[in-house]
């Protein structure tokens, strides 16, 4: 959506401030109903709790005079992800707009920190964005300078999504449905292999870069190996990103990422977010990271330096990666310490925590 675009759909939310805020009304603004999920959707079940709140979704690409009346009206506006319109739309005083972000932690850099975004957009996007929530008081400085929002805005109260692992669920069930649906042996632990996107085409093909053959000959008696691609490497590369040999699952498609992680006892990423998140369960990580030098000359960057903070031991090539497996060579106070730095609390409560913020601000 272009910058012109921006100020056309501002100026239209801008109509409906002259109908009063219903202080029971709560507005999600989502892409599309499969963006209902995570960090909203445990917000939606902690309000639930709480009283008689009327619930509304705001899509994005879905404009209509009802849909701007809603959120004109709302006292409680929720958002996952950008939204740039926001930096032209004139909230009334008594509502209260709060980004959640779907992203967990302080890894790679990202919005005006990667100048990835304009800064100047971002910028008017956080004056009209009354609260951040973030998961620690150790990065309230990044997400300041990747949102330009001055720091006072930012709230460091959990991510909500996280308080699902935290539940109770049933693993063995879990990991038996798992083992039924790929044809898996029930002796054979998981190991997820979750890699990035990289804007460098040559790197996104993994298995150009992982011996399968040979890691299968090593470890294939106790593991089982399950690939879960990073949507962008599946909507550009489809089955460009596959071995021939087989020896893998494929579980791109799997419909929970939070179910993946849970049932799997070790995690290979590279540069991905997602092991913040699998760190909370205090299971083994190791990073596969065969394009560093690249990655880290062409790339993002990062809040922090790479390989002396990530919770967990660096291998650059296969060989490297079969040994710390086969060896068990994991690194559990690395692991501790980097949870300790990306988490305040870590108790399960983190959606109670923001709802509780927002319902007794008076701001």
């Amino acid at each position: 959506m272009s910058y012109l675009k921006h100020k056309i759909y501002g100026a239209l939310f801008n109509l409906f401030k002259v109908f009063p805020i219903d202080k029971n009304k709560v507005t999600f603004i989502i892409d599309s109903k499969q963006s209902f999920k995570g960090n909203l959707d445990y917000i939606k079940k902690e309000f639930e709790k709480r009283g008689n709140f009327e619930f509304n979704f705001f899509y994005k690409d879905k404009l209509s005079y009802s849909a701007f009346k809603k959120l004109a009206t709302s006292r409680y506006v929720f958002l996952n992800d950008n939204f740039f319109p926001i930096a032209f739309m004139n909230f009334k005083d008594d509502s209260i707009v709060t980004q959640l972000w779907h992203a967990p932690g302080a890894f790679k850099k990202f919005g005006a920190s990667s100048e990835s975004e304009s800064k100047d957009i971002l910028k008017k996007a956080s004056e009209n964005t009354d609260f951040l929530i973030v998961s620690s008081k150790n990065i309230v400085e990044y997400y300041s300078e990747a949102f330009q929002i001055p720091k006072n805005k930012i709230k460091p109260l959990g991510l909500p999504r996280a308080d699902y692992y935290f539940e109770n669920h049933d693993i063995d069930s879990l990991k038996s449905q798992f083992y039924r649906k790929y044809g898996i042996s029930e002796d054979k632990k998981i190991i997820l292999y979750a890699p990035t996107f990289r804007d460098e085409e040559e790197f996104n093909n993994v298995f150009n870069f992982l011996d399968l053959e040979k890691f299968n000959e090593s470890l294939g008696d106790e593991y089982a190996l399950a690939l879960r691609l990073h949507p962008k490497i599946r909507n550009f590369y489809g089955d460009d990103i596959k071995s021939s040999k087989g020896g893998y699952i494929d579980c791109s498609g799997y419909p929970s990422e939070q179910e993946l992680l849970l049932i799997s006892d070790i995690l290979i990423t590279d540069y991905s977010s997602i092991m913040i998140e699998f760190a909370l369960l205090d299971k083994p990580i190791v990073f596969f990271i065969y394009d560093f030098d690249s990655y880290l000359t062409k790339e993002r960057g990062f809040y922090f330096d790479f390989k002396s903070t990530v919770p967990g031991p660096i291998a650059s090539d296969s060989n490297q990666l079969i040994n710390i497996i086969k060896n068990k060579d994991f690194n559990k106070d690395r692991l501790s310490k980097f949870v300790n730095t990306q988490f305040d609390e870590i108790d399960g409560q983190s959606s109670q925590r923001v709802v509780d913020f927002l319902l007794n601000y008076e701001g």
